[in-house]
């Protein structure tokens, strides 16, 4: 059976201010202030510093973890649409708002604190530490990128790691599902300031599949209350970090439902050894904004990567996929597969894709599609597919499509007596439900499934495609 840690939280600064006895970054405030072009950046920092718990000694992987987000911080700032990763991403709304970090439990509250993934709360005694704290520290500086802003500061400000630690040779049967719910509405704020504030959530998960080994994660950002679309805003800014042995497999679900107020932003980082396998199914239809940071990394021959998306947008909504692949050694294989279905007049959708094939990377076989659905006339999606080609021995393609329901398609089910709002409803769901079908568990199909129906055509009580 699979190893699984928490660490606990116990920080004693990375921006420090006040004396403590466990280890501290050497980043002081003098110095952000000196490099950082951007006060807010600051000032961020500076809150989420001081929200975290000051227990001793600070854990060599955290304390690690923190010195490099915080020496990454000095040089980034503040992104702005003048950015070309965020040329087409409105953050604005975020940097208005009052942050307020969500409180983080004590140890002796790991057991029903709500911040945590509810299949791995453990009790706070003896953490199970199947990797050595050098190797983790390694793990955890090696798929840093550097100079991004919302990665940075999930590491200086997650209050712990989450390790999900499969031995050699060992096959987990049980799906492990790591289930996140924003925080209750029971805070200090003042009805007056509640408008304006948002929660600031970072939690962090590092997989570590060894050789031979295999795992299905399940990752599941839902509302506090689906019934409820008024509950406060807030800001989810979470890290999962993934390193796939040799012959090793990890099938990976991601599903983001979360509060039309709320922000999620995500980064997931995967470097596969060779011989490894890593499939992704996602399906994304929360936040105000939902931004999704995805980098794959093939650092060894015969690596196959899968990479499904569905992307939703039926509000005044904000869903963002920048996603990059690189392939560096002989024959390996990719497939990735964006949809997305905005049908709102001020809803957009972002899809930036990169799979780069290296020199090294011979009789590659690359993939890659984006199909987006535009159901309203001034709704806007912007697609930026890009293959880049090095090497000369390979089988690679890609394609983008951007419509409305083809007529044709219509046609055909009116001239069977079907009437024309049924033969749109079948479409639509069909469209997505390519990507529903990837999901590798049938109770997960359905959940997603009734979800998405709900979001298309909440008048229908049918809860299947």
């Amino acid at each position: 059976m699979s190893g699984t840690a928490l660490f606990p939280a116990a920080c004693s600064g990375v921006i420090p201010r006040r004396t403590s006895k466990g280890k501290a970054s050497s980043v002081s405030v003098q110095s952000l202030q000196a490099f950082t072009s951007d006060p807010y950046v600051l000032e961020l920092a500076e809150t989420l510093e001081e929200s975290l718990p000051s227990t001793t000694p600070l854990p060599l992987p955290l304390h690690n973890l923190r010195h490099a987000s915080s020496q990454s911080l000095l040089s980034t700032r503040w992104p702005s649409r003048r950015d070309e990763p965020f040329r087409f991403t409105d953050l604005s709304f975020i940097r208005q708002s009052r942050i307020v970090p969500v409180p983080h439990p004590s140890p002796a509250s790991l057991t029903t604190a709500s911040p945590f993934p509810r299949s791995l709360r453990r009790p706070p005694l003896r953490p199970l530490l199947p990797l050595s704290p050098q190797r983790l520290s390694h793990l955890l500086s090696q798929s840093h990128p550097r100079h991004d802003l919302f990665w940075s500061l999930n590491g200086i400000a997650a209050p712990d790691v989450t390790l999900i630690h499969v031995p050699p040779n060992c096959h987990v049967d049980t799906p492990i599902h790591l289930h996140y719910t924003p925080p209750h509405a029971t805070t200090t704020t003042t009805s007056s300031s509640a408008s304006n504030t948002m929660h600031l959530s970072n939690p962090r998960v590092l997989v570590v599949v060894e050789k031979g080994a295999h795992v299905e994660i399940i990752e599941e950002f839902s509302k506090a209350n689906d019934d409820d679309e008024n509950e406060s805003s807030y800001w989810s800014n979470a890290a999962f970090e993934a390193v796939i042995g040799e012959g090793a497999s990890l099938t990976h679900s991601y599903i983001q439902t979360q509060s039309f107020r709320a922000a999620h932003i995500k980064w997931t980082s995967v470097r596969q050894e060779a011989s490894s396998s890593y499939k992704l199914t996602e399906v994304s239809s929360g936040g105000k904004l939902g931004r999704h940071n995805l980098h794959i990394q093939q650092l060894g021959p015969d690596t196959v990567t899968e990479l499904s998306t569905l992307q939703l947008s039926v509000a005044d909504q904000t869903q963002d996929l920048h996603s990059s692949l690189v392939l560096d050694h002989p024959r390996g294989y990719s497939r990735q597969l964006h949809k997305c279905i905005v049908t709102h007049s001020q809803g957009q959708a972002v899809f930036d894709g990169n799979i780069k094939v290296n020199r090294y990377a011979q009789q590659t076989d690359a993939g890659q599609l984006t199909r987006s659905l535009l159901l309203e006339p001034r709704a806007t999606v912007n697609v930026k597919p890009n293959l880049q080609i090095v090497a000369d021995d390979v089988k690679c393609s890609h394609g983008a499509a951007i419509s409305d329901l083809e007529q044709s398609q219509l046609l055909y089910f009116q001239a069977r007596g079907i009437d024309i709002e049924t033969a749109r409803r079948v479409l639509i769901f069909a469209f997505g439900g390519e990507v529903i079908d990837k999901f590798p568990y049938s109770s997960i199909r359905e959940k997603v499934r009734s979800q998405i129906k709900n979001l298309l055509d909440p008048s229908s009580d049918s809860s299947s495609f």
